[in-house]
């Protein structure tokens, strides 16, 4: 995997925020590669068929983003992070914590390999409170026809 410079990195930490707060589709999916690969448990909750939690392709992450953007309430998260985050050159990671100066939050771990200045492989770790939520959606999901 190449090295992404500063500046690379930084634009993925900011456009990555800004888009999903903002609900920018095209500026979401426009920060990853196209061979990328997405991993969350969300994915599950959203698009149910693909049960195993992963998505490769830029086609099939657009769609999840799109489903989600559609179905999921904007208030499942609040978005806030501190600021900090750590990078490598080649890996991204930063915190939305439990905790947050309104109360608390869906709490997600964001784990981005990052390659040519777009993201090539995420990682969503979902928090005790996250997990809790994913549980309800699912439960709704299973009680309708």
């Amino acid at each position: 995997m190449t090295t992404s410079t500063d500046s690379e990195i930084l634009h993925i930490y900011e456009a990555w925020h800004r888009s999903v707060t903002n609900r920018d589709l095209d500026g979401l999916v426009s920060l990853y590669a196209e061979n990328a690969i997405l991993e969350t448990p969300l994915i599950v909750a959203t698009l149910p068929e693909h049960g195993d939690g992963m998505l490769v392709g830029k086609q099939a992450i657009r769609e999840f983003f799109a489903a989600g953007l559609r179905q999921l309430p904007s208030n499942l998260g609040r978005w806030y992070r501190t600021g900090v985050f750590f990078a490598n050159g080649k890996q991204l990671v930063w915190e939305y914590p439990r905790q947050t100066p309104e109360g608390d939050q869906v709490d997600l771990v964001e784990v981005m390999d990052i390659a040519g200045g777009l993201i090539a492989h995420h990682r969503v770790y979902w928090g005790w409170v996250g997990f809790k939520s994913l549980m309800a959606t699912a439960t709704r999901q299973a009680a309708q026809p």
